[in-house]
């Protein structure tokens, strides 16, 4: 491997984490499903949680459980969600 995993800067990994929220909220709001609706879908009792986590606030993200069972819910392939959009 030529490049160190630790040269990953945290700019490239907060890159990531954008990307992978803004792909959840456009595959939730081509669904037509709310927030609330989707968080208790994915059985997450908080929409304070979900919300912050797809907007990334106070430092909150998806998790790869919330990935896969956010695919599952609006039957789309995990890696429209983690790849680019």
């Amino acid at each position: 491997m030529k490049d160190k995993l630790s040269d990953i800067s945290n700019d490239e990994i907060e890159a990531f984490y954008k990307r992978v929220s803004s792909n959840v909220k456009d595959a939730r709001i081509k669904a037509n499903m709310s927030q609330l609706d989707l968080a208790l879908k994915l059985g997450i009792k908080s929409i304070a949680f979900y919300s912050n986590c797809e907007n990334l606030k106070y430092n909150k993200h998806f998790n790869l459980e919330h990935i896969y069972k956010i695919s599952k819910a609006l039957d789309i392939n995990m890696c429209e969600i983690i790849g680019d959009a």
